[in-house]
């Protein structure tokens, strides 16, 4: 959490079709509702074909732009692990770093022009150490019945790092944002997030 009016930077980074634009609106509310100022910038690369998605999220006591340097990155939150890899270098030392356990081919893996690269979770965990956390969000989404919701169990995950937040705003939200027939499952999702993160 942002202490001091300290400004903190969440980088979230994925792929067309996989709620990244829905979990950084969830963030968003849930921070400006416990009085903080945002900003965000989300950047769309061929979204509706699976290109990359990201969003430049930032909060504090008074935010100036919403833009983040690389190197500043507190929070990286991924979606995709290759999405992850990609941006590695934007994360600022002793930052924390949650990724989801799901890979998805880019156009040039399914043509055969290149592999996908093997060994990532390796490279996380030398580069980030105990501010690595793998959560297998596709997994714990198709078991609740809906691999739709993997972007909420990322975002329930998140949720451990903000602990002067209880989870009952972030449930409020996600009820004001999703339509009724999709509170019951989100919810189980957010938990299920909050629960595969295990921090001291």
């Amino acid at each position: 959490m942002s202490q001091n009016g300290e400004t903190k930077n969440i980088f979230l980074s994925g792929v067309g079709g996989q709620g990244t634009i829905l979990a950084g609106n969830i963030l968003g509310q849930v921070l400006l509702e416990a009085g903080y100022d945002v900003k965000k910038a989300e950047v769309h690369g061929m979204a509706q074909r699976g290109g990359d998605v990201t969003t430049h999220f930032r909060y504090g006591k008074k935010v100036y732009s919403p833009l983040i340097k690389e190197g500043d990155v507190d929070f990286l939150v991924s979606f995709e692990l290759l999405e992850g890899l990609r941006y590695i270098n934007w994360v600022k030392p002793g930052g924390k770093v949650i990724i989801n356990n799901h890979r998805i081919l880019p156009p040039a893996v399914n043509l055969g022009k290149m592999a996908y690269p093997a060994g990532m979770e390796e490279i996380f965990k030398k580069h980030f150490g105990e501010n690595f956390w793998i959560v297998d969000g596709r997994g714990i989404a198709k078991a609740l019945g809906n691999i739709q919701v993997a972007n909420v169990v990322l975002i329930g995950a998140l949720s451990r790092f903000f602990p002067s937040l209880e989870p009952e705003p972030w449930i409020d939200v996600i009820k004001s944002i999703l339509p009724p027939r999709l509170h019951e499952i989100n919810v189980k999702a957010f938990y299920e997030g909050r629960r595969a993160i295990k921090i001291e």
